[in-house]
């Protein structure tokens, strides 16, 4: 499409596809002391667990190359054949491997038209099915993660090095309509590349779904947060997400109802190490992926909450140091107790780089990461066969109370609730609902 029946379109255009339903929830972050809608809970992932961690590491060199075994699954941990990268149970495409992505390289390229606004959808959609198809068997009922992460879909959530695509969207107005003024060419700038962002994300969604109905798509760092703990700035640090976000990320509605699965980001910088701040900035970007999967469900759904599955590195961020214990719990551990459905264990290539980092990365499975993860399994599936006769998931009853439900010492049913599958309904999950959804005599 030339570029002046391009801004056509969209100067003519009396609607804007991103404007919020009026019945959208405002707001700032929900308080942490009350409990979520009480809407079913996701069912178990995968291996009918409450709660599941997936390997998405590739560190299948580690065998291939250097001999060294990694067995997660004696850890319960869910994990492609011969630990693919990608596979049946597990998958996540990069921008390079999944369509015509446009965006901007580091070094200033625009690649596939580099903003979404001059991208190729359709050549982009046609590619994305073939390479679907080509990866994933029909029956693919796997976890599906797509990582864009060169810009968002909302114009004010491209700051930092993403401002460059707001500064490039002005400039494409700007060279067709010198007349227009500042205020004005902002405007449409942005009309533009929010509603180009949002075709090119949830078309790329529908494809993948029409493709690969049972796989849990969804996109890698949303919803988001912005919550990151800014040693400089924060005198008293809450972990609550920035001023604003939950109104943002109600305007990305469409989103939500087209992702069957939710991937918000729980990496720990290195400077929280130890530290409970860790376990706040979790539960605050947990909550707020909870809220959303509750709120806006995938195609509207009425049964049940979209599950939330987040990203959690072995690792602190930019680094190869890894979590202890007390880390974990701040991260696997608050997750379970906050009622997700999982957490998906993320690393690049430069875990299993060489023998000596294979072998840093075994003993580290086998003495530290294996015996919490398996530890953490047993009391997630303890505590839903107690509670909740094996029928739903354990949360917490008071979300910001900070308790967990791998502290052995108290009770589970005085700091955590039930939290109930589609088809059960009660205080403990024995009420089993008919097709109508009515509780039956």
């Amino acid at each position: 499409m030339e570029l002046p029946h391009l801004l056509l379109l969209f100067l003519i255009s009396s609607l804007r596809c991103t404007s919020l339903p009026q019945n959208s929830p405002q707001g700032d972050d929900a308080s942490v002391g009350t409990s979520l809608p009480a809407v079913a809970a996701a069912g178990p992932i995968l291996h009918n667990r409450p709660f599941i961690l997936v390997w998405n590491m590739p560190t299948a060199n580690c065998r291939k190359r250097y001999n060294i075994h990694l067995d997660l699954g004696d850890f319960d941990i869910v994990k492609n054949h011969k630990q693919r990268f990608q596979g049946q149970e597990m998958t996540i495409f990069y921008r390079d491997r999944l369509g015509k992505y446009p965006y901007l390289s580091q070094d200033g390229r625009k690649v596939n038209g580099g903003l979404p606004q001059l991208g190729d959808l359709a050549a982009h959609l046609s590619l994305t099915v073939t390479q679907m198809s080509d990866l994933l068997r029909p029956d693919f009922s796997g976890l599906a993660v797509i990582d864009w992460e060169e810009w968002r879909p909302l114009w004010e959530t491209n700051f930092g090095p993403k401002m460059e695509y707001r500064r490039l969207s002005k400039l494409l107005v700007k060279q067709e309509r010198p007349d227009l003024s500042e205020q004005a060419v902002a405007t449409l700038a942005r009309q533009m590349f929010e509603e180009s962002a949002r075709k090119f994300m949830e078309e790329t969604l529908q494809s993948a779904v029409r493709k690969r109905p049972k796989g849990l798509w969804g996109f890698y760092g949303f919803p988001t947060c912005f919550n990151k703990h800014k040693r400089k700035t924060d005198k008293i640090y809450t972990g609550r997400c920035h001023r604003g976000t939950r109104q943002q990320n109600d305007e990305l509605f469409w989103l939500w109802t087209q992702s069957s699965a939710l991937y918000p980001s729980i990496y720990l910088p290195q400077k929280l190490a130890g530290s409970a701040d860790a376990a706040l900035m979790v539960r605050h970007a947990l909550l707020e992926a909870l809220r959303v999967s509750s709120r806006w469900r995938y195609h509207n759904n009425t049964d049940h909450n979209t599950p939330v599955l987040p990203y959690a590195r072995l690792a602190f961020t930019h680094t190869l140091n890894f979590l202890n214990k007390t880390d974990l719990e701040h991260t696997l551990g608050e997750s379970a107790s906050l009622g997700a459905a999982g957490v998906v264990l993320w690393g690049e290539l430069k875990f299993a780089k060489s023998k000596k980092q294979c072998t840093l990365l075994r003993d580290y499975v086998h003495n530290v990461l294996g015996p919490f993860v398996r530890s953490l399994r047993s009391h997630t599936e303890r505590c839903s066969l107690q509670l909740c006769h094996g029928n739903g998931r354990c949360t917490r009853r008071h979300l910001g109370s900070g308790h967990r439900i791998t502290d052995p010492s108290k009770p589970f049913r005085k700091h955590f609730m039930c939290h109930c599958y589609p088809g059960w309904s009660g205080e403990e999950c024995d009420d089993e609902m008919n097709e109508n959804g009515q509780k039956d005599d």
